[in-house]
């Protein structure tokens, strides 16, 4: 269950990066859904276990690591532009 909020939370947030800040603008909304998606599942399977995200039963909800998801999704779609805007690749 968890895996799955922290795919929809980088969905949406690559949904909101690109509609209203407009990050990777260039590239298109799938692109942007699709980075924010593997920032969502990297951060909530990695980086919330590492901030001590993890809850005691491990199918119970947790919403450290569903912000996690969020700002490393973010984070994934920044860093994706910077480079795209530096190089375009």
């Amino acid at each position: 269950m968890n895996v799955t909020t922290w795919i929809l939370a980088g969905g949406v947030s690559g949904w909101i990066g690109f509609s209203y800040l407009r990050f990777n603008a260039k590239r298109g909304l799938a692109i942007s859904i699709i980075i924010g998606m593997a920032g969502g599942l990297l951060g909530g399977a990695w980086l919330a276990p590492l901030l001590g995200a993890v809850p005691v039963n491990p199918g119970d909800f947790n919403p450290l690591s569903l912000f996690t998801a969020f700002a490393s999704a973010f984070g994934c779609l920044t860093v994706t532009d910077m480079i795209y805007k530096r190089f375009g690749v």
